[in-house]
């Protein structure tokens, strides 16, 4: 359980970095997911292929993960076109509402009982957002489209539990971004008509920081929240990956200085977000110890 933890943590301080290299990186979003499934699929290919770790799989469970691949496309999409109609911060605080859609759907789709617990974290999420979504007006269109990307976002975690139960993490992973590849390769055209990019070929700068993207904050973030998934539930993956924003929104104060362009609704909004995550630690902790403790129990 530590060592999923642990794994799970890297993997989101990972994570962190890929507000700060959305706007670093001049591409429009629909070209900036582009490339980052090209790299990051190419990437996979080789790198699993020589380690052979690429197992074979049925061509039904092929286009299943091709299929949450694209759902995992149009997350990123939309997180890139949040951050551009609003900031770094703003983005990061509404992909928060992960926790809320996935306590909401993980039930629906798994046909589960629903845990209120998970859902009454959500909802304090989700408020934290509200508060920010209120008093911020000139962040609203960015706000919406976050929001539609964290319920995108809730999806492909609880879908890629089901698969890593019988599919190995680099296989699992390597099939979803390609499949991701070539459903937006094929949107992309009329996905341009609409927001039109100047320049389709990244220059040196561009290419260096897509790079990062797709090696640090793709390859190795994806393996690392494969394996915690296998061990913890999709809610306390999703729920700890709230840490993301606390790291993106650090780099934004550091590197963008959008401290000084958020009001102090933010802020409020920001302190109830981080005030559910507080307690869901409390809680997974007494957790623990419960299970410990009944443990021991048991072999005396």
């Amino acid at each position: 359980m530590k060592k999923a933890f642990l794994q799970l943590h890297i993997a989101v301080f990972l994570a962190g970095f890929t507000g700060i290299l959305g706007r670093l990186i001049t591409l429009n979003e629909g070209m900036i997911v582009w490339y980052r499934l090209l790299l990051t699929a190419a990437t996979m290919w080789i790198l699993f292929g020589l380690m052979k770790k690429l197992r074979k799989i049925s061509v039904a469970d092929i286009l299943k993960i091709s299929g949450v691949g694209f759902i995992a496309a149009m997350h990123w999409v939309t997180f890139y076109g949040s951050i551009k109609y609003a900031n770094v911060s703003v983005a990061l605080v509404c992909f928060s509402a992960i926790g809320f859609f996935t306590a909401l759907f993980e039930p629906l789709i798994l046909k589960k009982r629903m845990n209120w617990t998970e859902m009454v974290l959500g909802l304090i999420t989700l408020t934290g957002i509200y508060v920010i979504f209120h008093f911020d007006t000139q962040y609203k269109t960015g706000i919406i489209i976050g929001i539609i990307s964290a319920l995108l976002a809730s999806l492909f975690p609880i879908f890629n539990r089901e698969f890593l139960k019988r599919i190995n993490v680099e296989t699992m992973l390597t099939w979803q971004q390609t499949g991701g590849l070539v459903v937006l390769s094929i949107l992309l055209p009329f996905y341009l008509q609409q927001f039109p990019e100047k320049h389709f070929l990244p220059g040196w700068e561009n290419l260096g920081w897509l790079l990062v993207l797709a090696w640090f904050c793709s390859v190795i973030a994806f393996q690392l929240s494969g394996y915690a998934l296998k061990r913890l539930s999709a809610f306390t993956v999703n729920l700890t990956f709230n840490l993301e924003p606390v790291y993106g929104i650090i780099l934004a104060f550091a590197v963008y200085r959008e401290n000084q362009f958020l009001s102090k609704w933010f802020f409020v909004g920001f302190a109830i977000i981080a005030l559910a995550l507080i307690i869901h630690v409390y809680l997974l902790v007494k957790l623990e110890k419960k299970l410990t403790a009944d443990a021991a129990n048991s072999l005396s």
